[in-house]
């Protein structure tokens, strides 16, 4: 009789735990993860649990390869991007994405589809780039966001390797003589919503006891002209912006500009997924990584098909004699990589340089050369 009763008592309790595994809170949609914006902030934002294919949805919880499989079975990679930063991401004059950024975003198609050209680029202001990323309506966001701890928490983003590490300033006009923080007391400051830099701004002159007047914009193509009229006394930005902007308003025969040489911040960019798809996160990565490990072989676009030599790690990183880290790509992913974008260096040296960034050491120099650029091993 006791042991009837014992089962009895098991089987309720059975019942009990089924019924909260089954009817309690659900797994946050991708929508309602915290943090989020309107979904009119962007164009046509879906609902992810809306669609009927989960695969092209980008929906959290599903380490199985949800978003990878959708990627390859639509046979293009969504992409967010900047298209009005000059050097990362702009429309050319020919009509055509072009930039560091844009090139990160090829490299992913070429890694993942085998096809540079497999990249739907969808240009997102910073206040609609984690909705869109959210409601599945882009695979990967390539647009110069900085890597932080409420983002990686609060926005179901992961990010993913470091492609440019940068920090915050200030822009002037030359004609100011303002040098240093302090000479903006009372200075109306140009910032973008919905950014790390308008957060940096607060807090730092809060910090320093600096009063100031925030002119916030939502995007620079309405920024920059109200700076260039004087609306703004000065202009924060990443450094590296600040220096495109310095450049597209100096080569447009503008006035001269003077960037303060104090950065008050570190801002790390780098691509970010949705969470919950660890095979698209590792493609995604994994295509990243292959432009900075064919700079530090030295291979590039022009001779990283005819290699020939015998040193294994390289043998590895080309897929030749069949090596494969299980990714669920081509073993010469890398290869047609590299053919497509070139390395790292020349990738930045091709939109960078002109603006007037280098790479000579700095954080974005190789790790032999002194900078931060250091990628895991092919093995």
């Amino acid at each position: 009789m006791k042991r009837i009763k014992l089962l009895a008592v098991l089987a309720v309790l059975a019942l009990v735990f089924a019924a909260c595994t089954t009817g309690g809170e659900e797994e946050p949609d991708a929508t309602d993860a915290p943090g989020t914006t309107e979904a009119s902030d962007t164009t046509e934002a879906t609902d992810a649990t809306d669609t009927t294919e989960p695969a092209d949805t980008g929906g959290e919880g599903d380490a199985g390869g949800a978003v990878l499989q959708g990627v390859i079975d639509r046979g293009t990679v969504r992409c967010g991007v900047n298209d009005v930063l000059p050097g990362f991401g702009i429309i050319d004059e020919n009509g055509e994405f072009s930039g560091f950024d844009i090139d990160f975003c090829r490299a992913i198609g070429a890694g993942v589809l085998g096809d540079p050209e497999a990249v739907e680029f969808m240009p997102l202001t910073a206040d609609a780039r984690f909705t869109a990323l959210q409601g599945g309506e882009i695979d990967v966001l390539v647009r110069n966001t900085t890597f932080t701890s409420t983002r990686d928490g609060q926005e179901g983003a992961t990010f993913l390797f470091t492609t440019f590490y940068d920090g915050q300033g200030v822009m002037v006009p030359a004609s100011t003589g303002f040098t240093e923080l302090e000479d903006l007391a009372d200075a109306t400051i140009c910032v973008l919503s919905g950014t790390t830099t308008e957060l940096n701004l607060t807090a730092v002159f809060n910090a320093r006891g600096i009063p100031y007047n925030p002119a916030v914009f939502a995007d620079n193509e309405q920024l920059q002209p109200a700076y260039e009229s004087g609306q703004c006394e000065a202009w924060t930005s990443d450094s590296s912006q600040l220096a495109a902007f310095k450049f597209a308003i100096e080569d447009a025969g503008g006035e001269e500009q003077f960037i303060m040489e104090e950065i008050f911040s570190k801002e790390p960019l780098g691509p970010a997924v949705l969470d919950g798809d660890s095979a698209w996160a590792q493609a995604v990565e994994w295509s990243i990584i292959a432009t900075v490990q064919a700079w530090e072989f030295g291979l590039t676009s022009a001779d990283i098909a005819a290699y020939d030599g015998d040193d294994p790690n390289i043998l590895n990183f080309i897929g030749d004699g069949g090596f494969d880290p299980g990714l669920g790509l081509a073993t010469d992913m890398n290869v047609t990589i590299v053919e497509a974008v070139g390395n790292y260096q020349e990738m930045f040296e091709r939109h960078l340089t002109p603006i007037g960034l280098t790479l000579d050491g700095g954080l974005n120099d190789l790790y032999t050369n002194g900078g931060l650029m250091y990628v895991p091993p092919y093995r």
